[in-house]
């Protein structure tokens, strides 16, 4: 695969940090808007890719994942899933 136009990226990001902020859900809205803000900058177009697709799971799913309440199906259980894991438990702690 080749890697978008930097015009492109930049407008992807964009609209992926829109939707992680706004999914529909205040919970998930924290968990994902605040991992967008921080990793987004840095994905790889692959990286885009595979947030766009957990993006496209829905709230009440990707929150049972990320909180352990539910194992994810082969899909969507990516690094990527792992690395929001990760954040959600390294900002939860005090």
């Amino acid at each position: 695969m080749t890697e978008s136009p930097p015009e492109n990226l930049e407008y992807r990001r964009k609209r992926l940090l829109y939707r992680a902020r706004y999914t529909g859900m205040k919970e998930t809205d924290l968990i994902l808007g605040r991992f967008a803000e921080r990793n987004l900058a840095t994905f790889s177009d692959r990286e885009l890719d595979l947030f766009e697709h957990l993006l496209g799971a829905g709230d009440p799913l990707i929150l049972a994942w990320v909180s352990g309440r539910e194992a994810p199906p082969a899909a969507h259980d990516t690094e990527m899933l792992k690395r929001i894991r990760r954040f959600h438990l390294d900002s939860a702690v005090p």
